[in-house]
């Protein structure tokens, strides 16, 4: 049985990521690029980027990718993407 390094649990059980999900600051913004074309930056998230990006592009129908570690999606979806982080479990609270 694997333990994990940070909480001593299994790793069936570990709770690191779910904790991890309530403490990052979680920042959403919308900005216009070249020819005015509108994107939408979240930044703050640390963990599982490339599946958190993956699971965005797939609800909002939307192309992305993450540079700096930085979400970017195409397209003005900041209310839409707030909702979706709420549900993936991030807190609420913390999103901006």
């Amino acid at each position: 049985m694997n333990i994990c390094p940070k909480c001593g649990l299994p790793i069936e059980t570990c709770i690191c990521k779910e904790l991890a999900k309530t403490k990052e600051k979680i920042r959403i913004e919308v900005v216009k690029r070249r020819f005015g074309k509108e994107v939408t930056l979240i930044s703050g998230i640390e963990s599982d980027l490339k599946n958190i990006t993956k699971k965005l592009k797939e609800e909002l129908a939307c192309g992305g990718t993450v540079k700096n570690n930085i979400i970017e999606l195409q397209g003005e979806h900041a209310r839409k993407t707030r909702e979706k982080l709420i549900e993936m479990g991030f807190s609420e609270e913390n999103i901006e």
